[in-house]
Parts: structure tokens; sequence; C-alpha cells
């Protein structure tokens, strides 16, 4: 007649999979902003330095150099968003090795810069090896603490994964010591999430702080960056006069600054385009302007964070953590050493800062951090 009312009706299975979303546009935005922003206040605190020490007087060299690295940095972020994040899985290790051949060469073919051999490259083509390794320690220590996640619940297991971290942190400590500071941060924020122990997380730390502390007593001009810190008016025309001069512009800044390309301690700030340029953006744009840029980094940090916490899986999570944490710490120090509240150091202002380098190897993480961002996890459709 009918259907058997008796047998139970067969329940077809509903098949789950992830949708990609949109990008993340709050992190897209900000980081156009920031760079946007950087152009302009290059040029505004260059100008003068390169028409009084260049041949030709061309004010707008470094504007035009910026402009240059920044058109390529948002070509490798487009890209970079357009590569499924776990592509990189492959290249991991190898990116991770090829970084510390690069460091090993340093010593021996490196370029010098102010008394660092701090560059690889012929003539104009130069590149510093470690923004390289920032990317390529996120990636390889992300694999490694994920292929090797049992091994992590005892000590040895555990300090065979800080040795991937202390390899290219060493290396780079040769020649860069904030540069490995920074390294060193980084990987220990990824060390930190994976460790299922977190009292081995602080043996490690605790190691990593030993090691920094022989590192400073062994190059005696370190312990005098740390006296400079402490009282930079003992040598205002030596090791202090960087960080006088700083003070100064945050001091004739006020509440709403001189105006854009009215700052006058461009003049005698060093580079002032360069790690210090946070000076020039607190004289010309004020408390106000400064405030509004860290709150802009502030929400980037914010966001970077969600992405982690909403990755699909452990290796999105981790490299959203390193690339988050790779911004925030850089720009806590560089912050924090033009307002003498740390030790000088030398670190770009993330996006801001003249650099090709910097920007280049920053906007490609931007791009896997957004890519990153269009799997988050319990989406089904």
């Amino acid at each position: 007649m009918g259907k058997n009312p008796g047998r139970p009706k067969k329940k077809t299975a509903k098949r789950k999979y992830i949708k990609p979303l949109g990008y993340d546009f709050t992190v897209l935005f900000i980081v156009l902003t920031l760079v946007l922003f950087g152009i302009v206040m290059i040029f505004s605190s260059s100008y003068y330095h390169a028409m009084t020490t260049r041949k030709d007087g061309d004010m707008f060299f470094f504007l035009k150099r910026q402009s240059l690295w920044a058109a390529l940095g948002i070509c490798a972020m487009v890209f970079c968003m357009n590569v499924p994040y776990t592509v990189w899985k492959r290249f991991a290790k190898l990116a991770y090795w090829i970084s510390n051949f690069f460091l090993m060469l340093l010593p021996f073919v490196g370029i010098e810069a102010g008394g660092q051999k701090r560059w690889l490259g012929v003539g104009s083509m130069q590149f510093q090896p470690s923004e390289f390794t920032k990317i390529a320690v996120i990636l390889y220590l992300s694999v490694y603490v994920i292929d090797h996640r049992k091994e992590l619940g005892n000590i040895k297991g555990f300090l065979r994964a800080c040795l991937v971290l202390l390899l290219p942190v060493g290396l780079i400590a040769i020649s860069n010591f904030s540069s490995a500071l920074l390294i060193g941060l980084m990987g220990a924020t990824i060390l930190f999430i994976a460790s299922p122990r977190v009292w081995y997380f602080g043996v490690g730390a605790i190691g990593a702080g030993l090691l920094g502390a022989v590192a400073i007593l062994l190059f005696p001009y370190r312990i005098g960056r740390i006296k400079t810190w402490l009282d930079p008016w003992a040598d205002p025309t030596g090791g202090g006069f960087q960080t006088i001069q700083s003070l100064y512009a945050l001091a004739s800044g006020g509440l709403f600054g001189l105006g854009l390309g009215q700052s006058r301690q461009k003049t005698f700030l060093p580079e002032a385009y360069n790690d210090i340029i946070f000076a020039i953006i607190c004289e010309e744009l004020g408390l106000v302007g400064a405030a509004l840029v860290i709150l802009l980094f502030a929400v980037l940090i914010w966001r970077g964070i969600r992405i982690a916490l909403n990755a699909k899986d452990s290796f999105g999570m981790l490299v959203a953590a390193g690339i988050t944490a790779v911004i925030a710490f850089q720009s806590i120090i560089n912050i924090g050493v033009v307002t003498n509240t740390i030790p000088n150091t030398g670190q770009p202002l993330p996006f801001v800062s003249y650099g090709g380098t910097s920007l280049l190897f920053l906007m490609a993480m931007v791009g896997i951090l957004l890519n990153i961002s269009r799997y988050p996890k319990d989406r089904e459709t």
C-alpha cells in the first residue's frame, strides 16, 4: 500500500566543511593606514637631511625609496593573502635553514653599517637576513612544536624546541642584539602557547635571561647603553645625545604638536626618519597624534590575537600569534626607546619607520595573517 510506518527513516549525514570568509578588513585598513602615514612622516622628517647631506640635494630621495618599497610590500601582502597559509608548512624547514645560512655569512661577507655587519647583498641590492629570519622562525617553530607536541610534555623535548629558537637568536645576537631580543620574545610567545607545562617555560625564560646577561657582560658597550639610559645627561654630546634630543621633541610637541613638517629636532636627530621617527610624530602631531598611532597599534594587536584565537587549526593559531607578537614587541620596543622607558636599542616602528627590508617582510607576514583570518573555526555551511 504505502510507506512502512514501522521502518525508521534514514538520516542523510550533513557534510561539514569550512567556507572561506572575507579577510579581516580592520587589519587590512590599519596596516595600509600606517604605511601611508609612515610615507608622509618619512618625508616630513627626512627632507632636511636629504637636502643637506646628499650631493644632488634631492629632498624627495627617502620618500621615493620608501614609496617603492611600500608598493612592493603591498604586492607581497596581496600575494600572501591569496595563498592558503597551510602551503607555507612545506617550505618552513627550508626557510629556517636558509635563514641560518644567511646569518652565518654575515661575519664574513656582511656589509658593515654603523659598526655592525647586518646586511647582505651587492651594491644597492641589500637586505637584512634578520628580517627574513623572523618569518622563517615563526613558520618552522610552529611546525616543530605541532609535530613534537607529545615531546613538549617532558623537559628534554621542551629544551630541544628551545634550541630550535636559540640557534638563529644566537647567530643574530653577534651583530644585532635588538633583533635577537625581538625574535627571542616572539619565539617565547609561541612556546608559551604550545607548552603543556608552564613551569618548563619558566625554566626556559630564566635560562634565556641568564644568556642575555652573559651577552651584555661580554660586550662592554651594552653596559654603557644601560648607564646612558639611567642618566643620558651624563654624556649629553655622546651616548646620551639621541635620547636627549628625542625627549626634547616629545616635550616640545605639547597637546596638538607644532604642525606637520614643522619639527625642529629633525635637524639635530641623526636619521630622524628611521628608528627615532616616533619622536618626530610626537613633536609635529603632539600627544593627540601620538595617542592615535598607539591606538592603531593596539587595535591591530587585538585583531591579531582574535585571529589567532579563532584560527581553524593549531598551525594557523601559532603562526598568527607569532606574527602578532612581532608587531606588538617591535612597536613596544621602539616607543619605549624613544620615550627612554627602556635602554636604547635599534628597532624600527612597524610600517612607519624608513626601511625597505623591514617593511617588505612585515607586509608579507600581514598577508599570511589575513589569509588565516579567512578560515575561522566552527564555521559551517
